[in-house]
């Protein structure tokens, strides 16, 4: 076999595969789009029906007026927005001195433990958290949200904010000091900047973790509504019809933003991954 002939078998083998897992990804996110737009009589139509004949956004209408979906994305975006920016803020001061200051002992074990606080299954702790939170008042309401979001983000983003921060020369740092910049500076005009495609990559994780935890808030609050926890509150017409047009459209009203904002930071998500920060 000539070397064009191997060329051209691995481009074919390449894209056949890339088509493949694409179809995979890209084809239930096309059911569950046209099983929201399609009226509950067609859903299970004989023969199947790819795209609706009587497509309706009827939907997404009920969605706002009997689930109140305007009120779950509003507390789902303030709980997530807010946990986004304290996880950069922390995780990074955290990946900071973990990287800067590995040397001590208590320091190392201090992020040893925290890395294996994310292998603790939430259901285990989920009792003595709620006892804790109840004792300061934050059950249901926004700060204990943000707060228990932020610790289940922590420990990821340090990781992967440690390993960048690893990789900017401490001779920046160094010279920033003698000019007499503070932490503060050092932090935000310095590091921040040269960690942006990390930060981009821990946020778009991060954005889609918080998106899809449920079992946080529906352990946690009762009134404030989350849009995770929101689809499971359809109504039914009774046990034992599900109403998965409606169902359907609440998950794509769940998965739209996590595409837009994927889409939008697509390309810091290796970059972040895999690049240092800058060689001295």
């Amino acid at each position: 076999m000539s070397a064009k002939q191997k060329r051209i078998l691995t481009f074919i083998f390449r894209w056949s595969l890339t088509l493949g897992v694409a179809m995979i990804i890209l084809i239930p996110l096309y059911w569950v789009f046209i099983s929201s737009i399609t009226p509950r009589g067609e859903l299970f139509s004989t023969p199947i029906n790819f795209f609706p004949e009587n497509f309706t956004f009827q939907n997404y209408v009920d969605l706002f007026v009997e689930l109140d979906v305007a009120t779950m994305a509003w507390n789902t975006l303030i709980i997530t927005v807010c946990s986004l920016l304290l996880t950069i803020i922390l995780g990074t001061a955290a990946a900071y001195a973990f990287a800067r200051f590995e040397l001590f002992q208590s320091v190392s074990w201090a992020f040893r433990l925290l890395l294996f606080s994310a292998l603790i299954p939430p259901v285990i702790t989920a009792r003595p958290l709620y006892d804790f939170m109840k004792s300061f008042d934050l059950v249901d309401t926004y700060a204990g949200l943000i707060i228990l979001y932020t610790s289940l983000l922590l420990p990821f983003s340090v990781l992967i904010l440690y390993n960048f921060v690893k990789q900017i020369p401490a001779s920046l740092e160094e010279a920033a000091q003698i000019d007499g910049a503070n932490f503060g500076t050092i932090l935000f005009k310095i590091y921040f900047p040269l960690m942006k495609p990390a930060i981009a990559t821990v946020s778009i994780i991060n954005f889609i973790q918080s998106l899809n935890e449920f079992f946080t808030p529906l352990f946690f609050t009762y009134k404030i509504k989350l849009l995770s926890v929101g689809i499971t509150t359809v109504p039914r017409e009774s046990n034992f019809e599900v109403p998965w047009d409606l169902i359907s459209a609440m998950g794509w009203f769940i998965i739209l933003p996590i595409i837009l904002f994927v889409l939008f930071f697509e390309k810091n998500i290796m970059e972040g991954i895999t690049q240092g920060g800058v060689k001295q």
